[in-house]
């Protein structure tokens, strides 16, 4: 059973996805202020992923799967916010195979983690 803060960090991590991409692909379009404005929004979620995730790990006890699951969330967002300033700044060039393949698989490690299809 989940409580009202999983369900909200869950839906969280959904929007912040969907709101990168959409982030991602406005900056490629060359639509810099709506961008912009969703970068911010983005930055915030990031904040509010974080500290969700912290409580609750805190009332869980810091198990280790829920740690490592974190430690790849703080990794996941590393390469989403270097995603978008880079290709913002246009100098992302021969490095976004890497960030790509960062989130990528940090984004699979942590589903896979979420639904417990790999344990520890």
């Amino acid at each position: 059973m989940q409580t009202g803060m999983q369900h909200a960090h869950l839906d969280s991590w959904w929007l912040l996805i969907v709101l990168f991409l959409v982030t991602y692909f406005l900056i490629r379009a060359g639509v810099n202020k709506g961008a912009k404005i969703l970068h911010m929004i983005v930055r915030l979620f990031y904040i509010v992923m974080i500290f969700s995730g912290v409580y609750l790990l805190s009332m869980w006890g810091f198990p280790l799967t829920h740690v490592i699951k974190g430690v790849l969330a703080i990794v996941l967002i590393y390469a989403m916010e270097m995603i978008l300033v880079r290709t913002k700044k246009g100098t992302i060039g021969s490095k976004a195979p890497m960030y790509w393949g960062i989130l990528i698989v940090t984004l699979v490690l942590i589903l896979l983690l979420a639904f417990r299809i790999l344990t520890f």
